[in-house]
């Protein structure tokens, strides 16, 4: 559903195999968050294909632990095209990963060979109900897409030699 998903778009002036680099780098992951939660990557190996499981340390302050990891599950992996993954976690401390069903997505289309238009993406219209009960979706005010995508830019500037 249309209102299940928000997603904000920006032109950066870097080509998409720099922008692509920069996002299946985990450990890139907390400077482009627009929220502040994501503060550490906790697995090196850069993202390269579809199944690959990152976990990032996260925090914040409503979380019942504060500071707590997710298990995110990479789903497109595209470069530079796309890039998706679905965050997840342990609930029961076994090994399982139990995924909330939402998104993120980065879609990057070249304007030129200096600059790209990227799309990110936050969908939650696979989330069940019983979470919908406890989570409020989306869990962030809407600036927080655009200020992801500024920080990514920022990222890229110094890459676009």
């Amino acid at each position: 559903m249309p209102d299940e998903t928000v997603s904000a778009t920006i032109t950066i002036k870097a080509p998409a195999e720099a922008i692509f680099a920069i996002l299946a780098d985990p450990a890139s992951h907390p400077a482009i968050d627009g929220t502040g939660w994501v503060r550490q990557a906790l697995d090196p190996e850069h993202l390269t294909a579809p199944g690959q499981i990152f976990r990032m340390a996260m925090h914040h302050d409503n979380h019942p632990d504060k500071d707590y990891q997710m298990a995110n599950k990479l789903l497109a992996c595209d470069p530079p095209r796309a890039i998706s993954w679905e965050p997840g976690q342990d609930v029961a401390g076994d090994g399982n990963l139990q995924f909330g069903g939402w998104t993120w997505r980065y879609d990057l289309t070249p304007v030129s060979q200096s600059e790209t238009e990227v799309r990110l993406s936050y969908d939650w219209s696979a989330v069940p109900q019983f979470l919908r009960e406890h989570i409020q979706f989306p869990p962030f005010p809407p600036d927080h897409l655009r200020n992801s995508l500024n920080h990514l830019a920022g990222l890229a500037a110094p890459r676009r030699h």
